[in-house]
């Protein structure tokens, strides 16, 4: 599928569905979670997004897919998803061929949100200067819009899990001018969207964790 056509399609089906301005049905998509080579546990948090999914389903009036594809860095396939995740506790290696297909994804106009599971930094900082060498990763201001979609969070990412208990940062890549990735550091969304066994984080943390990433998916539908 041409990803700018889908793209379109994915923006225009969730305007109208949130603002309620019709009664057209309509279709389904799917998110991503990333694949990647290396090393690290990409497959980390399995419950974490099919969770998202559901929330944002429910208090966006979303209809994303609750089947959540597994993509790969290098494989075409991704242009078939205007929301990709990536987590992990380890390196990451990307090689030349995936460089240039993530490159292209984003630049054409798909999304990637890294969440950092812890371990994760120091090893993907390289990677993302690979990918855009001409960019810097700047931490975003607690003003920009992906903190102010349905809800507010004033002083940016919230404090899912302690780490190394640093103050939560929320970094980004900004493509002529459209935000192509999001980097959450010292935060770990991932941890509170999953199941409420999984890691014993208490309700109101795992809301604002999904809150959160409520936020990301709203501002990736909807951005000009």
């Amino acid at each position: 599928m041409f990803f700018f056509k889908y793209s379109f399609l994915v923006k225009l089906t969730f305007v109208v569905v949130f603002f309620g301005t019709t009664s057209f049905t309509p279709p389904s998509f799917q998110i991503g979670l990333l694949k990647y080579s290396g090393g690290g546990d990409w497959y980390a948090n399995p419950t974490s997004l099919p969770n998202l999914v559901k929330f944002a389903n429910h208090n966006l009036s979303t209809n994303i897919s609750e089947d959540v594809a597994t993509v790969d860095v290098g494989s075409p396939d991704l242009m078939n998803y205007p929301f990709v995740h990536m987590t992990g506790h380890g390196n990451v290696v990307f090689s030349e061929q995936e460089i240039q297909n993530l490159r292209n994804y984003l630049i054409g106009g798909g999304f990637l949100h890294i969440d950092d599971n812890y371990g994760m930094d120091k090893f993907i900082r390289p990677q993302l200067k690979r990918l855009f060498p001409e960019l810097e990763l700047l931490e975003l201001p607690f003003d920009h819009p992906i903190y102010h979609q349905k809800y507010t969070f004033r002083t940016g990412l919230p404090k899912i899990h302690e780490h190394d208990g640093k103050p939560p940062q929320g970094f980004g890549l900004v493509y002529e001018g459209r935000l192509v990735v999001f980097y959450s550091y010292e935060c770990d969304l991932g941890d509170g969207w999953e199941d409420p066994d999984v890691h014993g984080d208490s309700e109101p943390t795992r809301t604002k964790a999904l809150q959160m990433g409520a936020n990301l998916l709203e501002y990736v539908f909807t951005a000009k």
